[in-house]
């Protein structure tokens, strides 16, 4: 595990920047892949899809990892990134829920390549206990504590009906998880020092549907005031 300065501890970064960084991570990480050994504010702005002003003040808050003329150093500026939000150490996730969705989450293999590894799956249904979803046997709800005291787990992820999420969320308060990811339908409250982030894809595509709305009706008025011309 990296140690920090007081410095680095002392340091605050807005939250819009850290909802960033991993965007950028990504970008990098595409780069990378590319064969791309340094790129401009610019270029890694456009693959990150900000404009590069607001990828140089994000950037600004982890150190100068620019060089003027040059660019970045795409495999060391990954590297701070990854080290800043803390994914060049192994994550122990524990995925509660394992419905359609949480097959999904529990198949997905962008997990373990960017720091997170699902230790266990965790259901209340018997039917669904003993299942093997992507090489890992779904075990009872009932095992969270023993499951997060054997391996330290700090991330819980609830994929559950809405009707269960409180009451998940509020186990793994009690048996000290510390950062949620929830994706279900509901919102579920914590104490001071637990962190959640809500994830509703109903949500995300009502927002979608809002703006098509606005593109139609927009077409229809310049359509209407071009018959009117």
């Amino acid at each position: 595990m990296t140690t920090r300065s007081s410095t680095d501890a002392a340091r605050v970064i807005p939250e819009a920047t850290v909802a960033r960084l991993p965007v950028y991570l990504r970008a990098l990480t595409a780069l990378a892949d590319s064969g791309i050994r340094t790129c401009s504010s610019e270029d890694l702005a456009t693959a990150a899809g900000v404009n590069s002003a607001k990828l140089r003040k994000d950037l600004s808050y982890l150190g100068s990892y620019g060089t003027r003329g040059v660019g970045y150093d795409v495999d060391y500026l990954r590297y701070q990134i990854a080290r800043e939000i803390g994914v060049t150490q192994d994550w122990p996730v524990v995925i509660v829920g394992i419905g359609n969705l949480g097959h999904a989450l529990a198949n997905y293999s962008g997990f373990r390549s960017r720091g997170f590894r699902v230790v266990a799956l965790l259901d209340a249904a018997e039917s669904v206990v003993g299942q093997s979803v992507a090489g890992v046997v779904v075990r009872p709800f009932d095992h969270l504590e023993e499951i997060v005291r054997e391996h330290d787990v700090a991330i819980g992820v609830i994929a559950t009906p809405a009707v269960a999420a409180q009451d998940v969320a509020d186990r793994m308060v009690a048996i000290g998880i510390t950062s949620i990811l929830n994706f279900a339908p509901a919102v579920v409250a914590v104490p001071e020092g637990v962190d959640v982030r809500k994830v509703d894809l109903s949500i995300e595509l009502q927002i979608l549907a809002y703006h098509e709305q606005r593109k139609a009706n927009g077409a229809e008025a310049a359509a209407t005031d071009g018959g009117a011309a």
